[in-house]
């Protein structure tokens, strides 16, 4: 009999968290943490396929004996630490930074953002509307996907996906410094001109809607998008031997994008050009 390998085991290491005794693997952060734990700790920049990149900082928390808030997402939790997630300088910090993102870009595609100010009470309109906007129109420069950064905070998801972390294409990077800071493509070029292979792999780990399928932009331009009417069903891609898992998200019985599932062995979220975008021969009715 064949013995199967499970792997080397991790310690457990035990701490509180807002008082409460908690234990969880060796190397788990304090947002893995906190989420096994039922604690409801917002995060942008977070992605279960990235490594953090401590971007957004709307998941700070408390840590006894520490002299300012961190990470949730990046901080290792420890053997005899004391968290806590519901302080008022942690709820503070929260409602500020959802102030100046909410003021600064247009949040209104980002899932769960409207509740999250609701429940930190957060105003970004105090700022008046002299507050710094990026003020741009989408750029629909392909047939596939369109780039917003009307809607972009700045969380370097979509270059860590399309650089070392996933794709090794290196298509995009930050450009500019500041305010005029913003994600790019070599000498701000249009995308047809850049190195990007259309994976969509940025879309994939966009938290805000800044990248979206043009099928997705389109329909919400025209009123039509509706999640709530939408089914998924996962498949297999058939286009190589690969063995990539499809997500179809189908609305009125036509598929209008196409994600991976995270846990996949296989894709861990990723696709190619063909299996993210090539669907439309599926539909084909002429």
């Amino acid at each position: 009999m064949t013995a199967i390998p499970l792997g080397v085991p991790r310690r457990l290491v035990e701490f509180t968290i807002d008082g409460q005794e908690a234990r969880a693997p060796e190397g788990s952060t304090i947002l893995d943490a906190c989420r096994a734990a039922g604690k409801d700790v917002p995060t942008l920049c977070e992605g279960d396929t990235l490594r953090p990149k401590n971007a957004c900082r709307v998941c700070v928390v408390e840590v006894e004996g520490s002299r300012t808030l961190v990470p949730a997402c990046s901080r290792k939790a420890e053997a005899g630490m004391e968290v806590k997630t519901g302080t008022e300088r942690a709820r503070h910090s929260r409602k500020i930074v959802l102030e100046l993102l909410a003021s600064s870009v247009d949040l209104s595609t980002t899932p769960q953002v409207a509740e999250w100010i609701k429940e930190y009470e957060a105003k970004p309109d105090r700022f008046g509307p002299d507050a710094a906007r990026v003020d741009e129109e989408p750029r629909i420069d392909n047939e596939l996907y369109v780039r917003d950064y009307d809607k972009c905070i700045l969380c370097y998801k979509c270059v860590d996906a399309c650089g070392d972390q996933w794709q090794n294409s290196f298509a995009i990077s930050v450009a500019g410094r500041g305010f005029d800071a913003r994600i790019a493509v070599e000498h701000d070029a249009p995308l047809t001109d850049s190195a990007c292979v259309y994976c969509g792999n940025c879309i994939e780990v966009c938290p805000t809607g800044a990248l979206s399928f043009k099928s997705e932009f389109d329909m919400r331009a025209a009123g039509t998008w509706d999640e709530t009417e939408q089914t998924e069903t996962t498949t297999v891609c058939a286009y190589c031997g690969v063995g990539c898992n499809l997500t179809l998200h189908v609305q009125d019985n036509e598929i209008v994008k196409v994600t991976s599932p995270h846990d996949n062995p296989v894709t861990h979220g990723n696709l190619c050009i063909k299996g993210r975008f090539g669907y439309q021969h599926v539909q084909n009715r002429d």
